[in-house]
């Protein structure tokens, strides 16, 4: 087995790193479309009290929702490839989201939000200075999670065509090649790890410094 994975970056670590290559791609995509929905939602959410309530019923409900079924579900509608992976991931990556950007701004304290109006801060003012760097730990939290679920689920993209290290897996396990599928899961076990490392790292740096 050894043998056979260092064969197979001799010979094909092209191939090996252009499905990494696909699988960030997806997958930050994914991450950064999620956070540019879920941030607004999470913010409101924190003013409102139904909003809140609204978006975390609606976080489990996604969340209830299997990737693979997902990914089926939009055959459909959208076809395979690129577009029905990144949906599918997206709406993963939403529930962790809005629910650490809910929790984070609600524990910054109303005494500083106070302080920071008396001074004659306008809303825009209090996000940037006082409510969003207290509460990016928290959002920094729910980026981990959704990062983490995402690498692991952009895997499944392969069963609709959008490539990444889930081909590799799928490749081994319809040769009964195990040596692609120890370095496709490893791999992907691999940069969620990386993943967990950075931003909890980039947490500890960001509380220090409050």
């Amino acid at each position: 087995m050894f043998a056979q994975i260092i064969n197979y970056f001799q010979t094909s670590s092209n191939e090996y790193w252009a499905a990494v290559g696909q699988h960030l791609f997806l997958s930050f995509t994914s991450l950064i479309i999620a956070l540019v929905i879920a941030f607004p939602l999470g913010y409101f959410g924190s003013k409102n009290r139904v909003i809140a309530t609204f978006c975390q019923t609606f976080a489990q409900i996604l969340r209830i929702i299997p990737s693979l079924a997902l990914l089926f579900i939009l055959i459909p509608f959208i076809g395979t490839g690129i577009l029905s992976a990144l949906i599918a991931l997206v709406v993963l990556a939403i529930p962790p989201l809005v629910v650490n950007i809910i929790l984070g701004f609600n524990e910054v304290p109303q005494l500083y939000t106070e302080v920071g109006m008396s001074l004659g801060m306008n809303n825009l003012d209090l996000l940037k200075q006082i409510s969003l760097p207290l509460a990016l730990p928290y959002i920094l939290n729910g980026i981990k999670i959704a990062l983490i679920e995402v690498i692991a689920s952009a895997s499944l993209a392969a069963y609709i065509g959008a490539g990444g290290l889930g081909n590799l897996i799928m490749t081994g396990l319809g040769l009964y090649k195990m040596q692609y599928v120890v370095i496709g899961g490893v791999s992907v076990a691999l940069l969620s790890l990386l993943s967990m490392f950075i931003l909890d790292f980039m947490i500890k740096r960001v509380k220090n410094n409050d």
